[in-house]
């Protein structure tokens, strides 16, 4: 498979300008994954300022906000930066991509740079934790295999529809999830990559479909016992399941807590949870950990609920204009 550092590649082609290539390999059905996009607005930034705004020593994302104003799609794509507040200890750019030729706005965002590093100031413990608490895990048992309470899912529903999720092995609580409306879970790269601060909107982005345990009435992740994808796919095509359905993301907030090393982790937890699902449209908040019970980001999306056959439908066609790419 294409190696994720690979297809979230920028190039500058001037000073507020780069390009990328948005792969099959990174998609939901036609459209490429949220998660996925939002990790190459993340190498944009990490590129702009680690060139054009250099000299502001603020190499690190700490947050951003994703409003997701179109579908993408597979092909090139032009980011234009804007410089909206340069900053001694924070600088913010505005950046927008652009597709068909630089003629369909389809995402903006705002994000905000820092140095995680040299990142001083007040500071005091809140004793938050999760709750419910999640069961404990132990991640060398997780690769090997042998922990007690996890387990690998080697099945992943529609997998082929969500070329996306391919890239992950996801590890599920062998009891199952605590709550239909929360999931957690352990991952890595299948391809052996780690985990860098420019992955974490993929991270952000990439779990279970939680609105799927209740159209299908149970948990189609769960690995005890555990079902071979022919199974899931049958069990929820014949209870009018997610194979029809679409979630996409209409905008995304991330709040990174930490700074992973140079080199990556291999393991992250990620729980997600929604708190209304009503009128086609819920929220989620997602929480990622690494394997000290260190708290890396935060995120929040909001997302809808869609027929798959408005992501496979053919895009309109912009009017003919000079190409911006």
């Amino acid at each position: 498979m294409y190696p994720f550092s690979d297809a979230t590649t920028v190039t500058s082609t001037g000073t507020h300008t780069y390009t990328a290539n948005f792969i099959k390999d990174y998609c939901i059905g036609s459209v490429p994954h949220g998660g996925y996009i939002t990790s190459c607005f993340m190498r944009v930034a990490e590129l702009h300022f680690a060139t054009t705004l250099k000299k502001q020593n603020q190499p690190h994302t700490m947050s951003m906000h994703l409003e997701f104003l179109r579908r993408t799609s597979i092909g090139p794509a032009l980011f234009n930066v804007r410089d909206v507040k340069i900053g001694r200890g924070t600088s913010v750019i505005h950046v927008t991509l652009f597709q068909e030729g630089g003629d369909r706005e389809e995402v903006a965002a705002y994000i905000t740079n820092s140095n995680l590093i040299t990142e001083e100031g007040t500071s005091f413990p809140t004793g938050w934790k999760l709750e419910p608490a999640p069961p404990s895990a132990d991640v060398r048992a997780l690769k090997a295999g042998t922990d007690d309470t996890w387990k690998e899912q080697k099945s992943m529903p529609f997998a082929i529809f969500r070329r996306a999720s391919q890239h992950v092995n996801f590890y599920f609580p062998k009891q199952g999830q605590r709550m239909r409306s929360l999931a957690d879970q352990w991952m890595c790269f299948s391809n052996g990559e780690r985990f860098t601060n420019a992955s974490l909107g993929y991270v952000s982005d990439m779990f279970p479909q939680i609105l799927e345990s209740y159209r299908t009435g149970s948990d189609p992740y769960a690995v005890e016992p555990l079902r071979d994808a022919k199974e899931i796919n049958e069990l929820a095509a014949q209870q009018k399941g997610f194979s029809s359905a679409w979630y996409p993301t209409l905008l995304l907030n991330l709040d990174i807590k930490k700074l992973l090393p140079e080199e990556g982790v291999e393991f992250l937890f990620l729980r997600v949870r929604a708190k209304q699902i009503k009128n086609g449209r819920y929220d989620l908040e997602v929480i990622i950990m690494d394997d000290g019970g260190d708290i890396v980001a935060l995120s929040h999306h909001v997302c809808m609920v869609m027929s798959a056959q408005r992501n496979l439908q053919p895009r309109s066609k912009p009017a003919d204009k000079p190409s911006k790419l």
